[in-house]
């Protein structure tokens, strides 16, 4: 692995915040050690990640699938980021696969799979992003994380705690914040970048959704968002206009557990599930939507029309109806 020079760096499809951050600023590292790095994603990110270091320079499979599948043909080493199986990069999964070049997954997700060379998976790490963070100072010291790394990394870390408001008891943590700052990183900027960076499509999609589409299930503790596909139409929205939603269920009174089915495209529903305290959604994802994730933040998908998708989501509360009244 140490000779190798053309390196691809992946994260998973609909790339959030972690997956974007983690692999970017892994390949700021590299390159700054000579490598040869190509950082793909199976489709693009939400827009209001443009504007990290390297994002201008990523290769998506799902528009540029000659230069992609090239690019993994060509790699004498792969890093799979924020992901715990191949399948979470979709059909680029079987060009990796096939690919005779050395696997290393970096994750902190559970359950990772026997695909790799070489696994760093640390489920009680807060991101992906703050694995890649130790990973570069365990080789080089803290002199060899840049600003643009830690731009990166910070962005990560904050994005897949919800601003530090869960997996985020660590003090470990906040030591790694410390020495971000101490990069140059300005953390509000970077706040600001992400979460107030909205169309006015979006604010107006948000009110709806609050208005409209927010349902309690009080006997549960719970509460549904549906967004069907002719609705997203209806507001114009676009990638990365739906980021956070079910999150916001979760700041009423009682509410434990938020489930957001969007009808992405006609009868492809993608589920996302939030919780609070112990309840765990990566239970339910794997259980009836066909996913996983952490305890408190999982999703799934289903190939189904939305009436179904509710249904399946009034089977899970049957359930967990004990472990949500608790």
């Amino acid at each position: 692995m140490q000779g190798a020079v053309k390196v691809v760096l992946l994260s998973h499809k609909n790339p959030d915040g972690d997956a974007v951050g983690s692999s970017l600023a892994m390949g700021h590292y590299l390159r700054s050690v000579g490598k040869d790095v190509t950082v793909i994603y199976p489709n693009a990110f939400p827009e209001f990640f443009a504007w990290m270091p390297g994002a201008g320079d990523v290769l998506f499979y799902e528009s540029d699938r000659e230069r992609a599948v090239a690019a993994v043909k060509d790699a004498e080493l792969v890093f799979c980021l924020d992901f715990n199986t191949l399948s979470r990069i979709g059909l680029l999964g079987s060009c990796v696969a096939d690919s005779s070049a050395p696997k290393v997954l970096v994750d902190h997700h559970p359950e990772p799979s026997a695909d790799f060379a070489l696994t760093i998976s640390h489920t009680e790490a807060c991101s992906t992003s703050e694995l890649v963070y130790e990973a570069i100072v365990a080789l080089s010291g803290t002199e060899g994380v840049s600003f643009e790394m830690a731009q990166c990394i910070y962005t990560g870390m904050m994005t897949d705690t919800g601003s530090f408001a869960y997996a985020s008891a660590r003090k470990e943590i906040y030591l790694i914040i410390a020495e971000l700052l101490d990069k140059g990183i300005d953390k509000d900027w970077i706040f600001r970048k992400v979460f107030y960076n909205s169309s006015l499509s979006r604010m107006r999609l948000c009110g709806y959704v609050l208005y409209d589409k927010l349902k309690l299930y009080n006997r549960y503790n719970a509460a549904l968002i549906t967004l069907t596909h002719g609705e997203l139409m209806r507001f114009y929205a676009s990638k990365g206009d739906t980021e956070g939603l079910v999150n916001q269920p979760l700041q009423m009174k009682g509410v434990r557990f938020s489930c957001f089915l969007r009808e992405e495209q006609p009868g492809k529903i993608n589920v996302s599930l939030r919780s609070v305290d112990d309840f765990p959604c990566n239970a339910v994802a794997a259980e009836f939507f066909n996913g996983g994730g952490h305890k408190n933040a999982s999703g799934g998908e289903l190939y189904c029309s939305m009436d179904v998708a509710v249904e399946q989501f009034k089977k899970a509360l049957q359930k967990y109806k004990s472990e949500l009244a608790d």
